[in-house]
């Protein structure tokens, strides 16, 4: 379940998510009637189709194109860490330890910073901070319960302050580490369909 809220107001939806790090995504908005919208992203396209509205859109993988649809402020790499529950970061040496916390000098232009829970050894909070040292961006992931895989939140919280926009997600029986046919992360225009273009979708 997704609540998502923002500047447009507030909604909340069921969603069915597939995830294959690092740069595959497929998400399908359900209700009792079926999917009534379906994202497939790659590392080339993304592609959404409304089947009520008979509506196909695409355009190329890109950040821009991907919050169209999402309304996660990050790029696709870091996106697929976040929905199966790490800190969308990257993996480097440049890495310092503080207490129970990690963080990261981005080049002058901000911090990024992990709070793990020690006892667990689980990341359960992360934070993207601006140069001037304000939060940007920021996730936090709880609820872990025992998967064959390890430790797995089975809920995500992820903040844009500036904009002051959330979206929580809940996950129901998660499934980690399975095998995803790579052709559930490609959309084909429907005969049926009309194709208008993604950039329709707005900011």
């Amino acid at each position: 379940s997704v609540h998502y809220r923002g500047s447009e107001g507030t909604q909340g939806f069921q969603e069915a998510v597939l995830v294959q790090r690092p740069d595959k995504a497929r998400l399908e908005t359900l209700t009792l009637l079926g999917a009534i919208l379906i994202v497939t992203v790659n590392a080339d396209q993304i592609a959404g189709f409304h089947p009520r509205e008979g509506l196909y859109l695409r355009g190329k993988s890109s950040k821009e194109n991907l919050f169209r649809y999402t309304r996660i402020p990050l790029e696709l790499h870091e996106m697929t860490r976040l929905l199966i529950g790490l800190p969308p970061v990257k993996n480097s040496a440049d890495w310092q330890i503080t207490g129970s916390s990690l963080y990261r000098e981005l080049n002058g232009q901000g911090k990024e910073i992990v709070v793990f829970d020690l006892t667990r050894e689980v990341p359960i909070r992360w934070y993207r901070l601006g140069s001037d040292g304000s939060p940007e961006l920021s996730a936090a992931f709880d609820d872990f319960s025992s998967t064959p895989a390890g430790l797995f939140p089975a809920k995500i919280t992820l903040e844009a302050q500036p904009q002051k926009r959330s979206l929580e997600i809940v996950y129901q029986e998660p499934e980690v580490n399975v095998e995803i046919a790579p052709a559930l992360f490609v959309q084909e225009k429907p005969a049926s369909a009309q194709e208008v273009p993604i950039e329709a979708l707005g900011r």
